[in-house]
């Protein structure tokens, strides 16, 4: 009976004082083969399994887009839910079973790549390169 007391004491005293850790990635100034940004960053939380996109784009880059869609934002982010799967980061799939995109990251390298996946068939494609990579342990 001691030694279950003990145990529940030991839960109750340390158990609060253990901190959380999790690993965020900042990866910023990235290019785009396409389009001109003032910024533009990927910051994938580890832990949470949440990749959130923030990006500016120059004025050139904003009148191209504003052209055709009136929702263009000069300046956004958005969110997508990721995983990791063979030391890779992908972000879940967006599109139909047969067709699909991922962005893929691999951890300590600079290169973002896009993943197009048609009737089982691969393919890959750079996307982006960034110039800084920030990595963090936050504690909660």
């Amino acid at each position: 009976m001691k030694e279950i007391k003990f145990l529940i004491s030991f839960f109750l005293i340390i158990l609060p004082f253990q901190s959380l850790n999790s690993e965020i990635i900042i990866m910023s100034a990235c290019d785009d083969k396409q389009d001109e940004f003032l910024k533009n960053e990927y910051v994938l939380d580890l832990n949470d399994l949440i990749m959130t996109r923030n990006y500016v784009y120059k004025e050139k880059t904003y009148q191209k887009y504003k052209l055709t869609d009136l929702s263009v934002k000069k300046s956004n982010s958005y969110v997508r839910n990721i995983y990791e799967e063979d030391g890779k980061i992908l972000t879940h799939k967006h599109g139909y079973p047969q067709f699909y995109t991922q962005i893929l990251f691999e951890k300590g390298k600079q290169e973002i790549f896009m993943k197009t996946v048609l009737n089982n068939e691969e393919g890959f494609s750079k996307i982006s390169t960034c110039k800084k990579i920030e990595k963090f342990d936050k504690e909660s």
